[in-house]
């Protein structure tokens, strides 16, 4: 279990790397969107991406595990904490890069930054397409290892290529060059994203708000957007829609501790205040149970586990 505020061995190295703010102990809940889990034995944010290959680096030699943080919207951290070094890059560690042609544009942004940005950006060159982005939380980074997206539209279809921090440096792959798939993609061993190009039409930006303006509106209406959440538990099986499932065996609004199935959406868990992983993980087993005896569904989990969870 890692100790809140306390200095191991492992973070004191990390702290002597050059260009890097590191905390060690450093609690993570404040960093996760659904706010629980435990500290991080060594919480690094590289202020150059030299920084970050060291850093991946140092890990390696030490047999350290890494965990990569970004905007803590689809993740649940163990209240045991997280050992080894948790990597969080900085939003504003790399510059946008912007390059709009006749008919189409190329954006280029950190992976660190919001999501938002894309689209904002995305609307004030006059382009479209990615407009099912719009009001999902978290970074590009976990956009890209997520494959992110909604019923509209998934992050690869916008995506032109993904730069890939490794211990041994830093290179760009094509889109063809990362598998993807729904809610997933497979990045290199070790591979941390850095930035990531998006390829976007010029279009009707006024049609594209409307688009947007609508989809948020509905958001609003049917999830607990209000309440500390990591977003979808679970990936939607094929033909069908998990809250549904979870509806059908009477699990909407069901509460452990202080976590709860959410009253509005059932494939949501939110914080009520005070609630711990150890809740909120009891209610996934719950769900993924109760719906595969009732309907022989084996749901998939689509948040990430990170961190030691405690019995």
């Amino acid at each position: 279990m890692v100790e809140a505020g306390v200095k191991t061995a492992l973070a004191a190295r990390v702290e002597r790397l050059p260009d890097c703010e590191v905390k060690a102990g450093e609690p993570l809940a404040p960093l996760i969107s659904v706010r629980v889990g435990g500290a991080a034995e060594a919480l690094v944010r590289p202020r150059s991406p030299d920084a970050l290959v060291a850093v991946l680096k140092l890990a390696r030699d030490e047999g350290a595990p890494v965990a990569i943080l970004g905007g803590g919207a689809n993740t649940l951290v163990g209240d045991g904490g997280v050992h080894g070094v948790t990597v969080k890059l900085p939003g504003d560690l790399f510059p946008e890069l912007i390059e709009v042609g006749p008919e189409d544009g190329l954006i280029t942004l950190g992976a660190g930054a919001a999501i938002v940005k894309l689209v904002n950006v995305m609307r004030g060159q006059g382009l479209v397409g990615a407009e099912f982005l719009a009001g999902i939380p978290g970074t590009l980074g976990g956009a890209v290892s997520m494959n992110a997206g909604t019923k509209n539209g998934e992050a690869f279809r916008v995506i032109e290529a993904v730069e890939v921090a490794t211990p041994d440096g830093v290179g760009w792959l094509t889109k063809a060059q990362v598998p993807h798939a729904y809610r997933h993609s497979e990045l290199p061993p070790g591979g941390v994203v850095t930035r990531v190009r998006f390829r976007l039409p010029k279009g009707d930006v006024a049609a594209s708000k409307v688009a947007m303006d609508a989809d948020l509106g509905y958001r609003k209406r049917t999830q607990p957007l209000s309440q500390p959440n990591f977003g979808s538990v679970f990936t939607n099986p094929p033909g069908d829609h998990a809250g549904r499932l979870i509806e059908l065996v009477g699990l909407k609004g069901h509460t452990l501790g202080r976590a709860q199935i959410s009253t509005l959406h059932a494939n949501w868990i939110v914080n009520l205040g005070g609630a711990t992983a150890r809740d909120v993980l009891g209610l996934i087993t719950l769900m993924r149970t109760r719906v595969q005896e009732h309907s022989g569904v084996d749901m998939k989990p689509e948040v990430k586990r990170v961190g030691e969870f405690l019995p």
